[in-house]
C-alpha cells in the first residue's frame, strides 16, 4: 500500500509540476542510473528460440518544447556480455557449442521510434568446435596377433572424452543519437526501452549466454535544425 501511494504521488506531482510550468520551452532534460536498468538474462539449455526480456522500458522523461522544434536524443549505457563454451570429443569425433548474447534500445517520443529505431548496443556469438582423440590412459593393452606378433590394441569404449572451455566476460559504455524532427509544441514523453536476447545450442558440451544493460543516462536536447538541409537528416529504408 505504501508503494502504491508512493507512486500515485510520483504522478501526481509530475502532473502538477507540468500544469504550473511557466517557460516556453525547455531546452535540455537528463535522467540517470546508478543501478542496473535490466537483466541479466542468462540461457543455458538449447532451444530453437532467443530467451528475452522482452521490450522493458528502463529510463524515462519529459520535456516541453516550442512549436516545429527537435528532440537529439541520446542513451548511454553499461553494456555486459557473457558468452560461455565447452565441448567435449573422443575418437575424433566433431563437437560443437554456440553461444549468443545480444543488447538493442531505442527511444519513443510519445510511444513512437524515434530514428533510426533499433540499436544493437552489444552483440557477441561465440562458437567453439574441437575434433579429439580423447584420453586413452589406462584403455590400451597388448595382444599377440595372427601373425604372432605382439600388438598394441586400443579399447574405445574405455577412452575418456577430453574437454576445452572458452569463457569471455566483457563490460563495456555505449552510447547513440536518436533523432525525433518537427514536433509540435508542448510536453512530450521521452522513453529508452531496451531488449535483451540470449541463445545457445550444444551437443555433448554446455553453453552459456547472458546480457546485462547496466548503468545508463538519458540526455534530450531541444534545437531548430536547419531546415532544407542539403542532405536529408534521415534516410529512409530502402
Amino acid at each position: 500500500m505504501m508503494l502504491l501511494s508512493a507512486t500515485a504521488m510520483a504522478i501526481a506531482s509530475s502532473a502538477s509540476l507540468r500544469a504550473d510550468s511557466t517557460n516556453a520551452s525547455a531546452k535540455v532534460t537528463i535522467q540517470t542510473s546508478y543501478l542496473n536498468v535490466l537483466g541479466p538474462i542468462t540461457a543455458s539449455t538449447a532451444t530453437t528460440t532467443n530467451i528475452s526480456s522482452g521490450w522493458q522500458t528502463v529510463l524515462e522523461q519529459a520535456i516541453k518544447t516550442a512549436n516545429n522544434h527537435d528532440l537529439l536524443i541520446s542513451a548511454s549505457f553499461e553494456v555486459g556480455l557473457l558468452t560461455a563454451t565447452t565441448v567435449s570429443s573422443k575418437n575424433m569425433v566433431t563437437d560443437t557449442s554456440t553461444a549468443t548474447a545480444s543488447v538493442k534500445v531505442k527511444a519513443l517520443v510519445d510511444g513512437v521510434e524515434a530514428a533510426p529505431a533499433e540499436v544493437v548496443y552489444g552483440k557477441r556469438t561465440q562458437q567453439l568446435s574441437a575434433t579429439l582423440e580423447g584420453a586413452i590412459a589406462g584403455c590400451l593393452s597388448i595382444v599377440t596377433n595372427a601373425s604372432g606378433n605382439p600388438q598394441i590394441v586400443l579399447n574405445t569404449n574405455c577412452v575418456a572424452p577430453e574437454v576445452i572451455s572458452l569463457l569471455q566476460d566483457t563490460v563495456t559504455a555505449n552510447s547513440f543519437t536518436f533523432a525525433a524532427p518537427n514536433l509540435s509544441s508542448g510536453f512530450h514523453d521521452i522513453q529508452i526501452v531496451a531488449q535483451i536476447e540470449a541463445l545457445g545450442d550444444n551437443q555433448n558440451g554446455s553453453f552459456t549466454a547472458a546480457g546485462l544493460l547496466g548503468k545508463g543516462t538519458l540526455t534530450a536536447e531541444s534545437v531548430r535544425l536547419a531546415k532544407d538541409p542539403a542532405y536529408p537528416y534521415i534516410i529512409p529504408m530502402q
